[in-house]
């Protein structure tokens, strides 16, 4: 018998996760919980909803190019990186256990949402303008190292992602929400489908469940894209803050 409900769940929680990642990410605590719910084992989980978000990030991609401005200069800059460590955390989980990064995993996290929270006080002891995009070398230096490890991160489980890009690209000098989140998607979808493609040749992606959650991440994604630039930054930056502390509780309640 075809677990109706159960689908129904998986097709809504991706949808929410599609639109929560396209704002401000952690939509995987949405979605990878569902598929466990739902009976897949761990990895498989991790692997099958790699499969479905990619496409949810590709579609918020879209939508922010048409009506926010890119950063195109940076956002090639940290498209090398973004490639190379999704394939790298690809290739560690299906090697490696994973309790040894869940350790880790809570304070990368926490940390991450404390740069963004704090991140008007860090530009000021850093001589920055708040009012100005102004992106130093020294800050392109960082940003790039960084995402090589946010997109490991990102390819091993991916979960916070969109929190630990966002808390970077405000200590390399952007300002604006909505041109942080421009930047962020198109990264993550090219972290998410190298990720995706390594799980798909291992033969960890469960397809049925995968194309149906795909579906509803690219509706998510989209709808989460255009609603987020009708939103007062403030409220967005309040949701980003509350949803990186969410995600650090959920991985150190696992820890325990």
């Amino acid at each position: 018998m075809i677990p109706i409900f159960g689908l129904v769940g998986l097709f809504l929680a991706a949808v929410v996760a599609g639109a929560i990642n396209s704002v401000a990410g952690g939509g995987t605590l949405i979605s990878f919980p569902s598929l466990v719910a739902f009976g897949e084992p761990d990895i498989v989980s991790n692997a099958t909803n790699t499969a479905a978000l990619w496409p949810g990030s590709l579609s918020s991609a879209i939508g922010y190019r048409k009506f926010t401005h890119v950063n195109r200069a940076l956002l090639t800059l940290l498209i090398v990186p973004s490639f190379i460590g999704g394939l790298l955390g690809a290739v560690i989980l299906v090697v490696t256990p994973e309790s040894v990064f869940q350790l880790v995993v809570p304070f990368l996290i926490l940390f991450a949402t404390t740069l963004f929270a704090a991140r008007n006080f860090i530009s000021r002891k850093l001589a920055m303008k708040t009012t100005e995009e102004t992106v130093t070398r020294s800050g392109k230096i960082w940003g790039f190292f960084f995402q090589l490890f946010v997109a490991a991160y990102g390819g091993y489980f991916g979960a916070g992602i969109g929190i630990l890009m966002l808390g970077s690209l405000s200590v390399m000098g952007l300002r604006d929400v909505h041109a942080m989140n421009a930047i962020k998607t198109p990264l993550a979808a090219i972290i998410n489908v190298t990720a995706f493609i390594f799980f798909a040749l291992k033969g960890l992606v469960v397809w049925p469940l995968a194309l149906l959650m795909a579906i509803g991440a690219i509706i998510g994604g989209y709808v989460g894209a255009r609603s987020a630039k009708h939103v007062k930054q403030s409220y967005l930056q309040a949701l980003i803050i509350i949803v990186g502390l969410a995600i650090t509780a959920w991985f150190l309640v696992r820890l325990l």
